[in-house]
């Protein structure tokens, strides 16, 4: 018989486990416990903090589109000048970019701008909402403070002035405006759109385009207020030459300087304070010196006629030449700065001020007396002073001296009008902005400092320079005939690009010229107007100088009219390839030239420059075509 004996007191059956095992496994379990709450917390946690940052993006996404949807509405207010009404939409919208602005510096919201994949998205909405907030609250704001307070009329001239204090009082408004939208601008093109998301990458290239599109008018207005004030007299008085360019006789910034009239602005006080013509300066000898590199490619006579300045495209060239022949001829004056405009400008001025009644022309009885003879229209508005000034006139007026006294006469005039505007000048402003912007409007000033500012803009005419980067071509007119007959030439001009293989763009620059002229030409216009042969070009006849310029470090490859290779002249202006080309066309007559540019490396969208003409632009310029990447 068996027996078992019992466990001694205190002790634990064989196989129960030990005391030391228990206590082992019961820290393990506490580990785990806690490992399962610290995971619990995390999942907590980021929960929370998603449904923050999902807070704050519905938060951003709604105040940004909401104040995207009230700008056109403040744009409306400001342009009908309902000042009050505009200041309430601003702070509304005020109240919704800073809002986005909270929501998207956010500390956690810039914190998540660290995570790996996503957080590019992240920063980049916050520079979104940064630079939304600085526009608003810096340069809308500040810029609409100084309109309600602004004196409009006072901008406008008024019996010969223009209140130069308000200029003076906007301009550091305008140009911190102008700075705050660049930086902006800078801030969100650096961001590297290739990391974000469909989502933040579309609305981020809406903000680029938004103030691509704001930088340069406010970068204009910026110039213009820290130009304008001391241009006009502010500082001293001024005194501008003013070259009135006859597009019936092209040259390559519009037409030869026939007529002259120099203004004298004083504390924005204008006054027509003398007038003359080309012809009566005469000839230059020994030539005004210009710049040998211009002077090989467009002959001694830019230094040597006033009529000749301009054939070359680089207006600062020309207006230099023609404030040193003007003071030349004028001993004991000085010409503070040149002004060129055409008789397309003056229409445009006409368009906004209404028709100047001529009346007697600057008290000249001769001209007077000429005026009463002819069939002249004795006003002139924006419809017929084009046709007046560069064909009728000639047709009824055989003495060229006269001519240039009538043209004189009818530019005095209507700066009378421009400078004695009745009411709303804003119609005046977008004249003569339109002018510029069609290059039909020059201005150089001798200050370098505020030639810098000008070169800036499309009043500057500079073949070279910074302003003058990246795919820029040129296709500019020289007349050859000596005479008047580019009033008849009709012209269109196209860039063509193509890709020939060697991962360069090869651009064809291409020109039509035709002559319109009636049939009878050499017997139904004047002598005057054809030339007569006198240069060697028969009477109806029209010979042109073409001059296309490429692009700097580009190739001047080959050159065709009509199809057919020809030789061409093959010249540089700065680091610009130039070429020249001389048709003569019969009346009905039509000449196709093409210039080729090869090895073109700039990628960005070509600029062609145009020598401005009695055509409207649009007709002339035609769009470019194959404007596919060549790398």
């Amino acid at each position: 018989m068996t027996s078992s004996s019992a466990s001694p007191a205190g002790t634990a059956p064989e196989n129960s486990p030990s005391p030391r095992t228990r206590r082992s496994r019961k820290p393990g379990r506490r580990v785990l416990r806690r490992v399962l709450l610290a995971v619990g917390i995390g999942v907590l946690l980021l929960a929370l903090c998603g449904g923050w940052l999902a807070f704050r993006a519905v938060q951003i996404k709604q105040n940004l589109e909401s104040a995207m949807a009230l700008l056109p509405t403040l744009q409306e207010q400001v342009t009908a000048r309902d000042l009050p009404a505009a200041s309430g939409t601003l702070k509304d919208v005020q109240r919704h970019t800073t809002d986005a602005r909270a929501a998207g510096t956010d500390p956690l919201w810039k914190a998540a701008g660290i995570l790996p994949l996503v957080g590019a998205n992240f920063s980049a909405t916050s520079e979104v909402t940064v630079s939304a907030d600085d526009v608003i609250t810096r340069a809308v704001a500040p810029m609409l403070d100084k309109v309600e307070t602004l004196d409009w009329d006072a901008l406008t001239p008024a019996h010969g002035r223009v209140d130069v204090g308000p200029l003076r009082d906007v301009a550091p408004t305008l140009r911190s405006a102008a700075n705050t939208v660049q930086l902006s601008f800078d801030r969100l093109q650096g961001i590297d759109r290739s990391k974000l998301l469909p989502q933040v990458a579309g609305p981020l290239e809406q903000a680029i385009g938004a103030l691509d599109e704001a930088r340069e008018p406010l970068s204009g207005a910026s110039r213009a207020g820290q130009l304008l004030p001391s241009m006009l007299g502010a500082d001293g008085p001024r005194n501008y030459l003013v070259l009135v360019q006859n597009s019936a006789e092209v040259r390559a910034t519009g037409g030869i300087s026939g007529a002259l009239a120099v203004l004298t602005v004083e504390d924005g006080r204008i006054a027509l304070t003398d007038q003359g013509s080309a012809s009566e300066l005469g000839r230059f000898t020994p030539s005004v010196t210009v710049d040998a590199e211009q002077e090989l490619i467009y002959s001694y006579r830019m230094g040597t006629f006033m009529q000749s300045v301009n054939l070359t495209p680089d207006f600062p060239t020309a207006a230099s030449t023609a404030q040193r022949m003007w003071q030349e001829r004028h001993p004991g004056s000085r010409i503070d700065g040149v002004i060129a405009l055409d008789p397309v400008v003056l229409a445009n001025i006409l368009g906004a001020t209404g028709p100047v009644e001529l009346g007697t022309l600057g008290g000249d009885p001769a001209v007077d007396a000429l005026l009463a003879q002819t069939q002249l229209p004795t006003a002139l508005d924006s419809t017929n002073v084009v046709p007046t000034l560069l064909s009728d006139v000639y047709a009824q007026i055989e003495e060229p001296a006269l001519q240039d006294a009538y043209f004189a006469a009818v530019a005095g005039k209507v700066f009378g009008e421009l400078t004695n505007v009745q009411g709303d000048g804003t119609q005046l402003i977008e004249a003569l902005v339109t002018s510029a912007e069609q290059g039909r409007l020059y201005l150089w000033s001798a200050s370098s400092e505020e030639q810098d500012l000008l070169a800036q803009t499309d009043l500057a005419g500079a073949a070279l320079g910074p302003a003058v980067g990246g795919a820029a071509f040129g296709v500019y007119f020289n007349d050859g005939t000596g005479a008047k007959m580019d009033y008849y030439v009709r012209r269109t001009v196209q860039l063509v690009k193509s890709c020939p293989g060697d991962g360069y763009s090869l651009y064809t620059a291409k020109v039509t010229l035709t002559n319109t002229a009636p049939a009878d030409a050499a017997t139904s216009l004047s002598e005057y107007v054809t030339g007569g042969g006198a240069f060697g070009v028969d009477p109806g006849r029209v010979r042109t100088n073409t001059v296309a310029y490429g692009p700097a470090q580009a190739l001047l490859q080959q050159a065709r009219i009509n199809g057919e290779d020809v030789p061409v002249g093959s010249f540089a202006h700065g680091n610009r390839p130039v070429a020249i080309l001389t048709t003569e066309l019969g009346p009905g007559e039509t000449a196709t030239i093409e210039v080729d540019f090869s090895k073109v490396v700039q990628e960005s969208e070509p600029v062609l420059d145009v020598t401005p003409t009695v055509q409207d632009p649009a007709d002339v310029l035609l769009p470019a075509q194959g404007l596919q990447s060549c790398s």
